[in-house]
């Protein structure tokens, strides 16, 4: 009878299995496991329609209802309250979409899948930072299905073609922003319903408390007050201005108010996602 015999040493005995030719993989950075996982969130949009249908007819269906039903009480006509409404809706779709940066963060957490890609050799965020590139599709999306509907009902941007997508990117980043307390929310909430019903409450008090329908002007002097302060209140500006004349006087504290939520909200979310279990 004969014995086999192995390699003593546990290196040659590895490189016998795997073969000469066979090395291990580099860990991929930051930036592609990022992009691959938000190309993971757009094939959940494939596979969901539903998600784009809410993300396209909210905010056309405010369009409509406002201009129609408010504009002639509030601007006289309602094609010029449209010229002042719709920047304004263009920013509220697209803080409306980012909730379900949070409804999809829960899902993945109570579906185990979070705890699948922890045990990957990546960099640990990027189940994050993935699904918010992923959200910046829908935001795009929804932004032009506006400006479209807008146009077609005669909406007319003297800021120009530049305007316009200056107004867009301003509103995309601004929603990018705001994700990350949606995230923040998700990590502390854990169930999508939760998420969903506290959003959609929040939401709906900033968005109405700010300038998007009306001009603060008209508001008692506490609300008034508080418009002043509210950040969305800056991005509606300035994307009016963006798209009216092209002005840039509210860029500043537009920008300021986006720096002001990545600095407090991203090392939050992401000490909040690293400590979870």
């Amino acid at each position: 009878m004969t014995t086999a015999t192995h390699p003593a040493n546990p290196e040659l005995r590895l490189h016998r299995v795997l073969g000469e030719d066979t090395r291990p993989a580099r860990r991929p950075g930051a930036l592609s496991t990022s992009v691959t996982l938000g190309w993971r969130a757009l094939v959940k949009i494939k596979r969901s329609p539903g998600q784009m249908f809410n993300a396209t007819i909210t905010p056309v269906m405010f369009t409509l209802i406002f201009t129609y039903l408010f504009g002639g009480a509030i601007s006289g006509t309602a094609r010029e309250y449209l010229q002042f409404l719709l920047p304004g809706i263009l920013v509220q779709g697209v803080l409306f979409i980012s909730t379900q940066t949070a409804v999809a963060l829960t899902t993945d957490l109570q579906q185990g899948v979070f705890d699948r890609f922890r045990s990957l050799p990546i960099w640990r965020p990027s189940p994050l930072t993935g699904a918010l590139i992923g959200d910046l599709v829908r935001y795009a999306i929804s932004s032009v299905v506006v400006v479209a509907v807008g146009l077609a009902l005669g909406f007319r941007p003297h800021g120009g073609a530049l305007g316009v997508i200056g107004g867009i990117l301003l509103a995309m980043l601004f929603g990018f922003c705001v994700s990350w307390v949606w995230t923040l929310l998700g990590l502390v909430l854990r169930t999508p319903q939760a998420v969903s019903a506290l959003g959609m409450l929040l939401l709906s008090l900033l968005t109405f408390a700010s300038n998007i329908f009306v001009m603060p002007a008209t508001m008692p002097g506490w609300l008034k007050a508080f418009v002043d302060i509210n950040p969305i209140g800056h991005v509606v500006t300035a994307t009016r201005d963006l798209m009216s004349d092209g002005g840039t006087s509210e860029l500043g504290p537009a920008l300021l108010s986006c720096a002001v939520l990545l600095v407090v909200f991203v090392p939050l979310s992401v000490l909040k996602y690293n400590k979870s279990e």
